[in-house]
């Protein structure tokens, strides 16, 4: 049922069931593993517990390894030099992929899966595994054709943002294609109903000038790679969503929530996994990141 080699000790990992947009994440998942020169590992979670009734237990063991064979059937013909690992986990999705992702680089997973309500644009696993991975997680949505061929978008707030940078300049690398790291502010966001003198907006557009900067530092590290800074007016999820559309990946950071009640991920990271017309990228900020 798997082709397994050493190119899979650090591999991408991809969820799957038997939905389409499950196989669009492992499309996805495989030519970033192709261009990474490294294993896939597609994993499918049938749930903890036994279902009730004779013989149940064996039709879903069956049912989830027919899964796991029609996807690597499927990954084999259209990546045959892409080398393959299955795995069955009895957890739920979610946390079976996180588990599974400890000798992964990145997780890919799908907008909606079996569980979901059609009407949803994405489904609880994804968000899930996105809110609680420790690493880089992938939600393959959109039209995942551009990714070989269009550039990669990076958000950014300020300097705490510079993992999600450099896996954008890293991807970028990859493909051959250029980075836009873009920071978005609105001077009317604390104004109320009173319009700010020219000399404040000047000031304020100064200041973000700078964050962005500071931001943007990684490019240095990938003078292979073209990229450009990009300081736009408006609020960041819709100018995330806007520059979505024409390109092949967005990168957005998950900052780790401030405050008791606070979400696991911000109203941002949510538009843009929500509305993105690519698939969108979610990078963890490190703890010392998040501490300068």
């Amino acid at each position: 049922m798997s082709r397994v080699t050493e190119a899979a000790q650090r591999a991408v990992l991809v969820g799957v069931d038997d939905t389409a947009d499950a196989w669009l994440a492992a499309d996805w998942a495989a030519t970033e593993a192709g261009l990474r020169g490294t294993g896939l590992r597609v994993l499918h979670a049938v749930g903890p517990g036994s279902p009730a009734g004779e013989g149940a237990e064996a039709r879903v063991l069956d049912a989830a390894a027919s899964v796991l064979d029609d996807a690597v059937a499927r990954i084999a013909a259209g990546h045959p030099g892409v080398p393959l690992d299955t795995a069955l986990a009895h957890e739920q999705p979610a946390e079976a992929l996180i588990d599974a992702a400890q000798d992964a680089d990145l997780i890919v997973v799908g907008t909606r899966g079996r569980g979901g309500f059609s009407g949803l644009l994405l489904g609880s696993v994804s968000l899930r595994t996105v809110a609680h991975a420790d690493r880089p997680v992938v939600v393959a949505r959109g039209h995942t054709e551009k990714t070989e061929y269009g550039s990669i978008v990076v958000g950014v707030r300020d300097e705490r943002d510079a993992d999600a940078v450099r896996f954008a300049l890293a991807e970028a690398r990859l493909r051959g294609v250029g980075v836009r790291v873009l920071h978005a502010w609105a001077p009317l966001a604390r104004a109320g109903l009173v319009v700010p003198q020219a000399s404040q907006v000047d000031d304020e557009q100064h200041v973000h000038t700078r964050l962005l900067a500071h931001a943007a530092r990684p490019i240095a590290e990938f003078p292979q790679v073209r990229a450009d800074t990009d300081l736009v007016i408006g609020t960041p999820a819709a100018a995330l969503v806007e520059a979505s559309a024409r390109a092949g990946l967005v990168v957005v950071s998950r900052h780790p929530p401030v405050g008791r009640f606070a979400l696991r991920l911000g109203s941002v990271v949510h538009a843009v996994l929500h509305h993105a017309e690519c698939p969108v990228a979610v990078v963890p900020t490190t703890r010392a990141a998040e501490e300068t």
